[in-house]
């Protein structure tokens, strides 16, 4: 399990963000809205309230996790210069220490990652040091320094909304020090430097390097400052709790800022007029979709673009809903499952039809589907709608008896020979 949202951000996915873009799953592959009927507001104050147990939750667990552990932790020693601010203490706004994430495995903690300095700055400092289990690495792979690196750009663009680039300038592979506990100690780095010259190019220079520290191997990533001005101390038991407690502020401070993000960004979608949000979250979630699966087949050699990658959706699905709360006269809730069934409909197709992506016939069927979820017009491709709605409860159902996995595969043919037909006869129209 792990806590970090896939990266090296302290933020779970759930954590103050509307329900996302599901997967082709069926009628539910959109977000749920639960039972009965709330106005948006109502939502999002539910949300905020459900975050707040969610983190007093994760509270009481990190400390479990620390009273449990087996091993020695490394941090920044902030004593030193490494990971300050100027002259602010630790802890004083986005300047503290804090828990990033962890990661078990078969009951067994197999890293801890802690944080220091600024989250909020592209000039740092900031830090972040991943001790592993003594061992561990004989038997789960860890990830090399140049992903290191692309994980700390890809949390300053899910935390920031600032995207620094797949190339961000001249990359170098070094060999230099670090103080651990007042003794130097020889860490092999990647740098990658900022692009442009001179200050600029510094301030958004991260490196990443690994130790071997009495049998662990610590990960450390840094932004804004020097290998050689950071000083790396061993925790003891009483220094946990700044990161318990630090972490639980950073979850906070995300989650306010995510939700400002988010605000700002939902403004400009709302204003959408006819069905654009409709288009528009049905072309992103495509998009991210065969993104996905090009780098499922690729094994991971094919890098996806990181607003891609990372960025959430919840805007988009925000104005999709209210679009269909306004042109079908639904609730809050019923209008989620339709735009999330509309959703769910495209990326099945696109994961079994070659054609829907990048010609007239893809085009021509995005707007029918759309047409239909809003108002249920008698398309031209109604049959393929409706064995969609079909095909969707039975991907639904919880059984998974063989006879009834046959039943799923017969739907499945149903609607896509329903889409081939629909194709067939349009060519035949022309």
């Amino acid at each position: 399990m792990t806590i970090s949202s896939g990266s090296w951000a302290a933020e779970p996915d759930d954590v103050a963000v509307p329900p996302g873009a599901g997967s082709a799953s069926g009628p539910g592959a959109g977000p749920g809205a639960g039972p009965g009927s709330c106005s948006v507001a109502e939502h999002a104050e539910q949300a905020e309230h459900a975050d707040e147990e969610y983190r007093a939750q994760q509270e009481r667990h990190v400390r479990q996790v620390f009273a449990e552990l087996e091993f020695p932790l490394y941090a920044v020693d902030r004593a030193g210069h490494g990971a300050r601010s100027g002259d602010r203490a630790p802890g004083a706004g986005a300047d503290s220490d804090a828990m990033s994430g962890y990661e078990a495995h078969n009951g067994e903690i197999t890293w801890i990652e802690l944080r220091s300095g600024d989250w909020t700055s592209l000039e740092g400092p900031y830090v972040t040091v991943r001790t592993y289990q003594p061992g561990v690495e004989r038997y789960a792979p860890l990830p090399e320094l140049e992903e290191l690196v692309e994980r700390e750009r890809d949390r300053v663009y899910e935390q920031l909304g600032i995207d620094e680039g797949d190339s961000p300038g001249r990359v170098r592979a070094l060999r230099e020090w670090i103080s651990v506990m007042g003794e130097p100690t020889a860490v092999q780095l990647h740098e990658e430097s900022g692009a442009g010259s001179g200050t600029a190019a510094r301030a958004r220079t991260v490196w990443a390097g690994k130790l071997l520290l009495h049998g662990s191997v610590v990960l450390v990533c840094g932004r804004g400052v020097d290998p050689a001005d950071i000083e790396l101390e061993q925790l003891a038991d009483p220094e946990h709790e700044r990161f318990t407690v630090g972490r639980t502020e950073l979850l906070r401070q995300v989650a306010e800022r995510r939700r400002h993000r988010l605000a700002r960004l939902q403004r400009s979608h709302l204003a959408l007029t006819g069905l654009d949000a409709h288009r528009a979250l049905l072309e992103f979630s495509v998009e991210r979709a065969l993104a996905h699966q090009a780098y499922r087949l690729s094994r991971g050699r094919t890098r996806m673009p990181r607003r891609l990658r990372v960025a959430e959706q919840p805007e988009q699905w925000e104005a999709a809903v209210r679009q269909q709360m306004h042109y079908a006269s639904e609730s809050y809730p019923e209008a989620y499952a339709a735009v999330g069934s509309m959703v769910g409909q495209l990326l099945l197709l696109a994961e079994r039809a070659d054609w829907l992506v990048g010609g007239t016939e893809g085009r021509a069927a995005l707007e029918e589907v759309i047409r239909y979820t809003a108002f249920a017009s008698q398309v031209p491709s109604l049959p393929a709608q409706r064995a969609w709605e079909q095909l969707a409860r039975r991907r639904s159902a919880t059984d998974q008896e063989p006879a009834a996995a046959e039943e799923l595969e017969s739907a499945e043919q149903a609607w896509l020979g329903a889409w081939e037909q629909w194709r067939q006869e349009r060519g035949r129209g022309r």
